[in-house]
């Protein structure tokens, strides 16, 4: 007769961690389509019994990776970027482009989070939803800031415009590194934040209070 010992709490605990790193580090490197469950186990040092029993799947173990590596990105840099809540608008917008910039740089083990992403977007996949739910909050939090900057008068689709042009800046130095590297002869990278949140930030702040902007809101 075989007897059905479950593991400890702490042996499961510790088998799913590493599950979530192995197949974090995994799919960032081949994307979900590419990624084998075979080569995550073995990476992992566990079996398939313990994918099904934790994750359901490579389905579940997908959704379950971009939702740890999402919360330690945004444990590790919080949306405020260090900025007190109570400072000016435009330096809450450079703090917040700062804390996005420190997320999809990150190439930590558990912070994988940027690429993981990059590959989403190209390659969405059924957990984009989930994904979408998660940083909802996120563009909530920056249309807030885009109002305060502008006038009030701004509607909300002028609002949330601004916004995605402002998420669009940032994206561009991830998904746009090997033209960039091509142009300058070198990726942007994490030595290269403060910098870049500066810009973007003043060149924001800028366009939304300009001249040409107030032109625009009033036609």
């Amino acid at each position: 007769m075989r007897l059905n010992v479950k593991a400890p709490p702490a042996v499961q605990a510790d088998t799913r961690q590493r599950l979530l790193e192995a197949a974090g580090r995994v799919f960032a490197e081949k994307g979900y389509r590419s990624t084998t469950v075979r080569e995550i186990i073995r990476r992992a040092g566990a079996n398939l019994a313990a994918v099904n029993y934790h994750f359901r799947g490579k389905d579940g173990l997908y959704a379950a990776v971009l939702e740890h590596t999402y919360a330690k990105a945004l444990e590790k840099h919080p949306p405020e970027g260090g900025v007190d809540p109570r400072a000016p608008a435009g330096e809450r917008l450079r703090g917040f482009i700062r804390s996005f910039l420190e997320r999809i740089f990150d190439e930590d083990v558990e912070a994988c989070y940027g690429r993981l992403m990059a590959r989403e977007l190209v390659e969405p996949t059924a957990a984009l939803d989930g994904v979408v739910e998660r940083i909802r909050p996120l563009f909530g939090r920056l249309c807030a800031i885009v109002k305060e900057i502008v006038e009030s008068e701004a509607s909300l689709g002028q609002i949330e415009r601004s916004a995605k042009s402002i998420v669009g800046q940032i994206l561009f130095y991830k998904h746009a590194a090997p033209v960039i590297q091509r142009l300058e002869g070198r990726r942007a990278g994490p030595p290269d934040i403060d910098a870049l949140a500066r810009h973007i930030a003043d060149f924001s702040v800028h366009g939304l209070k300009g001249p040409s902007a107030r032109a625009r809101r009033s036609r």
